[in-house]
């Protein structure tokens, strides 16, 4: 099939690429003509593992290719998918569908045959029906359908996700245009992954539902962390213990800083609002936000009683900034609260992330970066693990010790064990819901 990608963003240019895998022959399209030209270079402008390798071998195979000339890719598309940005919009919380709504307008004039415009970006239920209007009005004449096909694609194993899905949904007003969304996904259908065809409305409320979920399994385990800090239990073997459940399973049950993301902290917030448009409030995903929030708080407060009470003076080592493992992505990580209560309270701070130095220097000023964790902790008072990449999870916590001036640590994703730490020679060791300890000092 031919397919238009609008927007070469994350869900966009992995979506397309992946299409192309298929089989379909894919033109993805943007505004940004530096992106592009990146792209026809062979450059992908983000990290996602694997998505380099995918992308070269299927425009050599010639069924893929990149262009901002979104009339010439539309013309004789039988599927043009929408996978613009929809940020929360600034003071109210709704997602912004600017950049929906001004695609849809040039898809319109774009079309020449019949077509499905589907809605790849995540939108507030309603907004299929809105797109169908504006293209409808921009052109009378245009033969189309609408659809809503939401993605689920996880940073970091996203090609992972699209090959390999737990699901897809697709959201339909007729079967013309579940037939050609049965088409398009129907090397999923021959290997039997589940394929739920709705109704436009479900469809678009299933991502947020799911999100918000999501988000809320990882706040309730940072709730239950911090009562295992003053119970004295271990949020780790708490989480293995309900994990087992297979009501509960054992994902998104890991304790940490706190969730951030391009997904889950916009998609809650426009959930949250489109309960209140409704006059239903959704008190769930409300606490959700509000405690997520409160967490980020609670590490800043963490790491100042790591540091005896106070910031200033001190020089600390921040291991990984994304807000994730496998990621370039910095949207609303849990290190843009605490990294800037760090250089704010007084501290020079150092970083080292593999991925995440392209963003943080503009969103993180006032830190060093460097490219070594053992250069990072030399002579600091203090060394926080903030984001779980491989690379500093089998370090030589020995090492690290003895470069440190003081050897405190704050594993902020409970990588190590507390034992691990002491026999390392930490004097100090905090982590989330979980034994932290200070070692007593010793009379002169």
């Amino acid at each position: 099939m031919r397919i238009a990608m609008i927007g070469t963003g994350y869900v966009g240019l992995v979506s397309g690429v992946c299409f192309s895998d298929f089989g379909h022959d894919v033109i993805c399209v943007d505004k940004d003509a530096g992106k592009i030209e990146r792209l026809n270079r062979g450059e992908v402008p983000i990290y996602e593992p694997g998505l380099d390798r995918l992308t070269e071998k299927n425009v050599a195979a010639g069924r893929l290719s990149f262009t901002s000339d979104l009339a010439a890719a539309v013309d004789g598309a039988e599927a043009v998918f929408i996978a613009v940005g929809t940020p929360t919009r600034r003071g109210d919380g709704h997602a912004d569908l600017t950049y929906v709504m001004a695609a849809a307008e040039e898809i319109a004039a774009a079309l020449t045959g019949y077509a499905v415009v589907v809605t790849k970006s995540t939108v507030p239920v309603g907004t299929n029906r809105q797109v169908k209007q504006v293209i409808a009005k921009a052109n009378p004449q245009a033969d189309f359908d609408v659809a809503s096909n939401p993605e689920f694609l996880r940073e970091g194993a996203a090609i992972e996700d699209f090959m390999k899905p737990d699901r897809v949904v697709v959201g339909v007003q007729n079967e013309r245009a579940a037939e050609v969304m049965a088409e398009i996904y129907r090397p999923l259908y021959l290997r039997d992954f589940p394929i739920l065809t709705t109704d436009l409305e479900s469809a678009e409320l299933i991502k947020y539902a799911a999100n918000a979920f999501l988000a809320a399994k990882i706040t309730f385990i940072n709730e239950i962390a911090g009562l295992c800090e003053r119970v004295g239990a271990d949020v780790k073997e708490v989480s293995r213990g309900i994990g087992f459940d297979g009501r509960i399973g054992n994902k998104f049950l890991h304790a940490g800083p706190g969730y951030g993301g391009s997904c889950f902290p916009k998609d809650t917030a426009a959930l949250a609002r489109i309960g209140q448009d409704h006059a239903f409030p959704l008190r769930i995903t409300e606490t959700v936000m509000r405690v997520n929030d409160e967490v980020k708080q609670r590490m800043v407060e963490k790491l100042r009683d790591a540091c005896d009470g106070s910031f200033n003076g001190k020089t600390i080592a921040v291991l990984g900034v994304t807000f994730k493992p496998n990621t370039d992505d910095m949207r609303e990580a849990p290190s843009l609260t605490i990294v800037p209560a760090l250089v704010g309270g007084g501290a020079k701070v150092r970083v080292v992330d593999p991925q995440g130095r392209s963003e943080g220097e503009t969103l993180l000023p006032g830190v060093k970066w460097e490219d070594d964790p053992y250069q990072a902790v030399r002579q600091a008072d203090l060394v926080v693990l903030l984001t779980e990449w491989n690379e500093f999870r089998a370090l030589d916590l020995k090492k690290l010790a003895r470069e440190m001036e003081v050897p405190r640590m704050a594993d902020l994703r409970n990588i190590y064990s507390p034992k691990a730490a002491k026999r390392a020679g930490f004097e100090t060791y905090v982590a989330v819901g979980r034994g932290a300890w200070t070692a007593p000092e010793t009379a002169s």
